[in-house]
């Protein structure tokens, strides 16, 4: 089957199993993740540029939804959302650390599930570059599902438990889409979907994301596929044009780019982390779930936890933040549903940066270490 037929294939079945309901929740856009889970496993793969395009597609129309507000929600709590960033990656090595010392597991294979749980496409490939070890990627796909699926229903079930008054909560941050419709007014327009201003924050976030930044001892940091992206998706939707050029872009066209751009992306990385997953299972047990599963559920929890208690952020925000911190552009997509509004995205992106810092670096840190 050609890689087409398995995207219209599992995006088709994904769909339809994202509708299904139990108890009020449902899986949504992620029920394309399972269905490829379970289609990669039985061999089924499609064109690795598939899962990147999908990322960069989604990050950017986020990036520009976001932008008109970003400024000023990160200037009112910019060290609340560096914190939280930092926090919660530094709890996920904690972890990590912890199961290294008692399992005996081998430190690559450790750091493929701290990837995995944070679902940190850059996290692995610092840990595949630091360790030279091939397992790190077999980690990543045992704790990625989980990784996925665990923020998802997160975010969905805790405004449930505390009663959050959701669109109270979402009016107090001020909607990004009104301004997202009309910005750049005034401005020559190069066509009126808003297909171009896209195309350009696209075309820079790559650049920018493949700019390597020496470290020394060989490593090389970059924002990669996702943070490229997001930063410039951020700057244009900010700024509203370009000189005398219109960064106008229609809602409906920025909804649509973001839905099938994490699509896209679930698919692809779902039909790679399926590939051999019942083999090192059987190899090393279900334990390794579990590891996974810890190294999710800690940093979360006890991030949201700060979030609330000690910063006293809204609900709305203190998930935003931890889908940021947790660098889970799924759960980003779920929680938008559940806000039914593109608001909380800036608190999301207001954290990622520095969680997409922190992972490659503590990735590097702990090979080096152990």
């Amino acid at each position: 089957m050609n890689s087409l037929m398995v995207v219209a294939l599992t995006m088709t079945l994904g769909y339809l199993l994202g509708r299904v309901r139990v108890r009020g929740l449902s899986l949504g856009t992620s029920g394309i993740l399972l269905v490829a889970l379970i289609l990669g496993h039985f061999g089924f793969v499609v064109a690795a540029d598939i899962k990147n395009i999908g990322l960069a597609c989604f990050v950017t129309a986020v990036g520009i939804i976001a932008g008109p507000t970003f400024a000023a929600n990160f200037k009112r709590g910019a060290l609340q959302y560096i914190i939280l960033g930092a926090v919660t990656i530094v709890l996920g090595a904690l972890v990590c650390i912890v199961i290294i010392k008692l399992s005996g597991i081998s430190t690559a294979l450790a750091l493929g599930l701290l990837n995995g749980a944070l679902t940190s496409t850059p996290g692995l490939a610092a840990s595949l570059e630091a360790t030279g070890d091939p397992i790190a990627s077999v980690g990543y796909g045992i704790a990625y599902p989980f990784g996925v699926l665990g923020v998802v229903l997160f975010v969905q079930i805790l405004p449930r438990l505390l009663k959050t008054d959701v669109t109270a909560e979402v009016r107090e941050m001020g909607t990004p889409d009104g301004a997202a419709e009309g910005m750049g007014r005034g401005g020559i327009q190069v066509e009126p979907l808003g297909i171009f201003p896209f195309a350009v924050a696209l075309a820079m976030g790559v650049w920018l994301g493949g700019v390597k930044i020496p470290m020394g001892r060989g490593a090389a940091f970059s924002l990669g596929i996702s943070g490229g992206p997001l930063i410039i998706g951020l700057m244009l939707g900010h700024w509203g044009k370009i000189g005398p050029i219109s960064l106008k872009i229609r809602k409906s066209t920025m909804e649509t780019i973001r839905e099938l751009g994490l699509a896209w992306f679930l698919l692809g990385a779902g039909t790679e982390a399926g590939q051999g997953f019942a083999e090192v299972l059987k190899e090393y047990g279900v334990i390794l779930f579990f590891f996974g599963v810890l190294m999710t559920l800690i940093p979360m929890v006890c991030v949201f936890f700060v979030a609330k208690r000690w910063m006293r952020l809204t609900t709305m925000n203190a998930l935003g933040s931890i889908c940021g911190g947790m660098t889970s552009t799924p759960a980003l997509g779920s929680l938008i549903a559940v806000a039914g509004s593109d608001s909380v995205a800036a608190a999301y992106a207001a954290t990622y940066p520095v969680a997409l810092v922190m992972v490659v670096l503590s990735a590097q840190f702990i090979a080096v270490l152990l």
